[in-house]
């Protein structure tokens, strides 16, 4: 008994002596690779900055060609304007006003603008002209800066994303561009074409599908709207689908007919989908101008929209209408179509657009 506990006693040192070594060894190992660990952590902060500013700049390229004619027509004749009248006086903010309503900014939006503009050069006591650029793009980039830019789509899968719009805006093919960029971000996506009133919708989102490559939930022509959005939240959920997107009818002849009809498809969706849908994206004309905002104001009361794709602003000089929806609607731009290519529909950044579209 008494060799037992000498040896369980002579055991006990030993292990002792060997943990002691054992440690010695592992803490300057462990200093080691604490220190590669950060090293790995910056190495990687920085190649993530270096990423965020090459998609930045891309996005500044792609934002200032596309707003090329709006660009021409604002920041260009506010330049002319800057040039020709040295002094901040009663003309040059009245011409100021002029060339904001002419670029399609609103009446409203524009006095609002030229105002607080007017009201920061006189705090800043600046009285020459060529100074007033600068603040008039820290306005607008403070009057499109609501926070409210990305879309809030759930983690709990399928997210609902309702697209609205009347026919020729571009909803069609805005929803293919959606879910191309959702595809590439590796999420898997159905369509729902509700769309069942208009000839040829459906097969045209069809073509669209195709291309995309994604899977698109369909009725026959003049079918109920509702069932087609329930059988694609039933596929959406037995194939785990990432994100549905659903196309609906684009009537204002009767804003009644409109009104019942989303009513329904909400109804079903909220049925189904709790928390949906997480979007109601309206689809407005960049080309239309002022019109695009009474059109926004009759979409916002039928279906509560939550955000807007402003289609064909590389083609229209009236690109100053973001301004009107922004400050009069109060519904954040997510999305802005700067050319014809499917990767040309851009995450709305106003940061970027207001530098795109006022800084040299």
């Amino acid at each position: 008994m008494a060799l037992f506990k000498r040896k369980n006693k002579k055991n006990a040192k030993e292990n002792a002596v060997e943990e002691q070594l054992l440690q010695e060894i592992k803490e300057p190992m462990q200093v080691e690779n604490s220190e590669a660990d950060a090293q790995t952590s910056i190495a990687e902060a920085l190649v993530d900055e270096e990423l965020r500013k090459k998609s930045k700049t891309g996005l500044f390229d792609k934002f200032k060609q596309g707003l090329s004619k709006t660009r021409s027509s604002l920041s260009g004749r506010i330049n002319e304007l800057i040039q020709s009248s040295k002094k901040l006086d009663e003309d040059f903010w009245e011409e100021l006003e002029e060339i904001l309503i002419q670029a399609d900014v609103g009446v409203n939006t524009s006095l609002e603008l030229v105002e607080k503009v007017k009201q920061t050069a006189r705090k800043r006591k600046i009285s020459d002209s060529s100074e007033v650029m600068s603040i008039i793009a820290d306005e607008v980039r403070e009057m499109l800066n609501d926070g409210g830019a990305e879309l809030k789509l759930q983690a709990h899968t399928p997210s609902i994303i309702m697209v609205v719009g009347v026919n020729g805006a571009g909803k069609t093919t805005s929803i293919a561009k959606l879910a191309y960029m959702f595809k590439n971000e590796q999420q898997r996506v159905i369509l729902a074409a509700a769309d069942t009133f208009r000839a040829a919708a459906i097969d045209q989102l069809q073509i669209w599908a195709d291309r995309v490559g994604v899977e698109l939930i369909k009725h026959q022509e003049g079918a109920d709207p509702g069932a087609v959005v329930f059988d694609a939240i039933s596929a959406a959920k037995a194939r785990k689908a990432d994100v549905l997107i659903i196309d609906t009818a684009g009537r204002l002849q009767n804003k009644t007919n409109l009104m019942k009809e989303i009513s329904k498809i909400r109804k079903i969706i909220e049925r189904e989908i709790p928390a949906g849908p997480q979007e109601v994206l309206l689809v407005l004309d960049a080309t239309t101008g002022q019109n695009a905002i009474s059109q926004a104001r009759i979409f916002e009361e039928a279906t509560g929209v939550t955000g807007i794709v402003l289609t064909k602003l590389d083609g229209t000089a009236k690109g100053g209408i973001i301004l009107a929806i922004a400050s009069e609607l109060k519904i954040p731009v997510k999305f802005v179509g700067v050319g014809e290519g499917m990767d040309d529909m851009k995450a709305f950044d106003p940061e970027v657009f207001a530098q795109a579209l006022f800084e040299e």
